[in-house]
């Protein structure tokens, strides 16, 4: 099924009370993770890039963390190189709905990030799908900058999965970034410019309220 095809199934479920259901953005009860950077002493700058379905939602959850200088969305993981939109979604380039995060390590550090990401911001049990979308360009993957940022971020999933916090095995990647190319300018800050839009009502707006709800020491309103 085309990535507009459900869209446009999750939008007629919101119209007309369909039985879909918003799988990521639960507010899952997700621990602290055990190992994690030390937070920084002074203001700096560092990014992470994260995928988990659509990047609308991505994008917005991580718009209202605190610490958070940036999120874009785009494309990383595959091979084509400067993709956009109708290629990315036919699922032949191999890259992945993502969201670049700059982050100031002085005020939220990259465990933190990776928490919201595993509890608020998608399901990581889903296999290339998130929700209403299904394709390999919705997977879920962390890549990582550095020795530093794998480590965590495989230390996270075997806790998690150890802990048994969600029924199923998480299925998140952890692969190094080769390149991110941000997608088109009509994609940026899609949730806060568009609101009202069904997709968002009912897919996104959950995860923003579970940010706010399960993180409220974190979360801001910009």
């Amino acid at each position: 099924m085309s990535k507009n095809s459900t869209r446009f199934l999750a939008m007629l479920a919101v119209l007309g009370g369909g039985a879909l259901s918003c799988q990521a953005g639960s507010g899952a009860a997700v621990p602290a993770p055990v190992v994690d950077e030390a937070r920084a002493t002074a203001p700096a700058q560092e990014t992470v890039v994260l995928a988990g379905g659509c990047f609308w939602g991505i994008q917005a959850v991580f718009q209202h963390v605190k610490g958070v200088i940036g999120a874009t969305s785009g494309y990383a993981g595959g091979t084509v190189q400067n993709p956009d939109y109708e290629t990315v979604s036919s699922g032949t380039t191999g890259h992945a709905e993502s969201v670049k995060i700059v982050y100031d390590p002085s005020k939220v550090t990259y465990g933190e990030l990776l928490r919201i990401f595993f509890s608020v911001a998608h399901d990581p049990t889903e296999l290339n799908r998130q929700g209403p979308d299904e394709g390999t360009q919705y997977r879920s993957v962390i890549f990582y900058n550095s020795d530093g940022q794998q480590r965590i971020a495989e230390a996270y999933i075997a806790q998690l999965d150890q802990a048994k916090v969600y029924s199923r095995k998480i299925v998140t990647q952890v692969v190094p970034l080769k390149a991110f190319y941000p997608a088109e300018g009509y994609h940026q800050n899609y949730a806060a410019i568009h609101p009202n839009n069904p997709y968002i009502v009912y897919n996104d707006a959950p995860k923003v309220a579970n940010l706010r709800k399960e993180f409220p020491e974190i979360y801001t309103g910009k």
